[in-house]
């Protein structure tokens, strides 16, 4: 990678001597040499990225992405998803075990793990909670962790037995292995297409009501409780959801969540077309589910934003929305839905960058001089368009697709790489 002086640029980190401040920042050899409000360029070599309007942050990191390796790299492999990963701001990404065969033993993580080496976004697995995901028999959790697993799920298979998670969580507890919950009581929720509601009675399709998933974070929050471990839940979407995490964090429980970028904009509203692009799990809820998601966020009940990442081939998405398969597209417009959502830029480096990282234990980015530049440049006015041009997904299941975003990621630097987004 060239030398590089990043120039003009509002830098956020917070923490940072320099936090808030328009500066320029000098990377030699993919290191940061200097911070300062002017930096003279004496050096013909440096190469000057314009960072005037934009806001300077360490990368982000993604606690929730599928990529189909191993089994499934038609819908994406690694290298397609850390591209995609790269043009949407991450340098980090937590890959999720919902592959054939899935992440469920050391060989996969090892597999995945070294897949990724050299890559300029760092990919962690998270390992299954079952053997095979099939909810029945635990997982080598331990034999993963070692091999370099970040944490454990069965992916978008819930774990429906008590007994199994309650054991999940000791026996993670015990080398402080994080489990996460995808909350979702099959026997309520199944069949569904979307949000119960009126929605659905209107187009009369099958609803999964909110209970489905409270009733299952209600579960965790117990088993938890009764083990005295720690516990992540990921892409919350329920008004209710919300409320009981906040009362365990109240009480002192060790849980932490996440809600998955598109619930925090669209509502069931959007199914009225029938575009299968708006068919995910769990489903889209209502404005008044956005508003306790927001309300969640802003009050620090739920701690990160994901992307929730879901690639699809064409034969699976462009059919009737009652057979199509759940999942969007979402590591490059995780960006423009916070800022449709209302955040702001300090917001935005909490919910991608800091809580994150914060909840699988991986060290911040700092950001200051003789650090190793692990950065990101976005400009939260720029506007741009998700085409085929653009999309470096293998996939192309969004509904935002030919659609005009508010929010543009400009260059991403991570391990003496430099990626320029177009």
């Amino acid at each position: 990678m060239d030398n590089i002086l990043i120039s003009s640029a509002q830098l956020i980190v917070p923490g940072h001597p320099q936090n808030g401040n328009i500066v320029d920042i000098l990377i030699e050899s993919g290191n940061i040499s200097r911070i300062a409000p002017r930096i003279k360029q004496t050096n013909k070599q440096i190469r000057v990225i314009d960072g005037k309007g934009a806001i300077v942050s360490a990368g982000f990191f993604d606690l929730h992405a599928n990529f189909g390796e191993p089994g499934l790299e038609t819908k994406e492999d690694i290298i397609t998803g850390t591209a995609a990963a790269a043009a949407g701001g991450y340098t980090g990404v937590a890959v999720y075990p919902n592959t054939n065969p899935p992440i469920h033993s050391r060989s996969e993580v090892a597999l995945v793990v070294n897949s990724a080496k050299g890559n300029i976004v760092d990919v962690y697995p998270v390992g299954t909670i079952s053997k095979r995901r099939e909810g029945k028999e635990l997982a080598e959790l331990y034999d993963m962790q070692l091999a370099g697993a970040i944490a454990f799920s069965d992916g978008d298979h819930a774990v429906q037995q008590a007994g199994l998670m309650g054991r999940a969580l000791l026996y993670a507890k015990g080398f402080e292995g994080l489990v996460i919950s995808f909350p979702e009581d099959a026997s309520v929720a199944g069949g569904h297409q979307m949000n119960e509601g009126k929605m659905s009675t209107y187009l009369g399709m099958k609803g999964k009501p909110n209970l489905a998933e409270s009733l299952m974070v209600s579960r965790d929050l117990f088993l938890a409780e009764y083990n005295d471990a720690r516990i992540h839940f990921t892409s919350i979407s329920a008004a209710e959801s919300v409320d009981l995490i906040k009362k365990a964090k109240a009480k002192g429980l060790n849980v932490t969540c996440d809600v998955a970028a598109h619930n925090l904009v669209y509502t069931d509203e959007e199914v009225v077309g029938f575009d299968s692009n708006f068919k995910v799990n769990p489903p889209l809820r209502t404005k008044k589910d956005i508003k306790a998601l927001l309300k969640g966020l802003k009050e620090g009940t739920i701690d990160a934003v994901v992307s929730q990442h879901t690639p699809h081939e064409v034969e699976y998405k462009n059919v009737e929305f009652h057979i199509a398969k759940e999942g969007i597209l979402g590591l490059q417009t995780t960006l423009p839905f916070l800022i449709e959502a209302g955040f702001n830029a300090d917001d935005i480096v909490r919910y991608l960058v800091v809580q994150p990282r914060q909840v699988v234990g991986k060290e911040i980015p700092t950001l200051e001089v003789g650090s190793e530049a692990n950065l990101v440049l976005f400009n939260m006015n720029e506007k741009w368009m998700l085409d085929t041009n653009t999309n470096k997904s293998k996939s192309e299941n969004s509904p935002m697709l030919g659609q005009e975003l508010r929010g543009k990621v400009k260059v991403v630097i991570n391990h003496g790489q430099l990626v320029e987004i177009k």
